[in-house]
């Protein structure tokens, strides 16, 4: 289990390569690699320029290796990658990555959904959107993403 949380990119490319090598390298039985990346988006206005993700050094990374432990343990997986970057991004940049191996298909699906619902509504980064006129608004939880969360209550 790898969990980063950095200010630089990732090559998602050479991320998901050194993932599965991994899993060749310890003769893991899995029989499924998942990964998704997600990206900044712009405001639907357009009005944003940036997004600052801030977190608390050592407390994220703690926060995050629990819930991949949880997902470990639920769906039997055989490895987890987690990658959030902090810092200042733009609307295009990578902000995560998670990939997950199982021996079956649906367990590595359900478990990446699971860590990315975590990470998007409660894992422990606090992001300001940064408009065109200098202001900046924190991003609050949404309803949406809570909702999608509770599924695995």
């Amino acid at each position: 289990m790898r969990i980063a949380v950095q200010d630089g990119l990732f090559d998602i490319g050479e991320e998901s390569n050194r993932f599965a090598a991994g899993l060749s390298d310890s003769g893991a039985n899995a029989g499924a690699i998942v990964t998704f990346t997600g990206v900044v988006r712009g405001s639907d206005n357009g009005d944003m320029v940036a997004m600052e993700i801030e977190h608390y050094p050592g407390m994220t990374e703690r926060a995050i290796r629990k819930i991949a432990d949880e997902a470990m343990a639920r769906w039997s997986l055989a490895d987890v990658l987690v990658i959030h970057r902090h810092g200042r991004l733009v609307p295009g940049e990578q902000i995560m990555m998670v990939a997950t191996a199982s021996r079956h298909r649906l367990h590595a699906f359900e478990a990446a959904e699971f860590l990315m619902d975590y990470l998007k509504s409660r894992a422990p980064f606090w992001k300001k959107e940064l408009l065109q006129d200098g202001a900046g608004n924190w991003v609050e939880a949404k309803d949406s993403d809570e909702e999608a969360l509770d599924r695995w209550a």
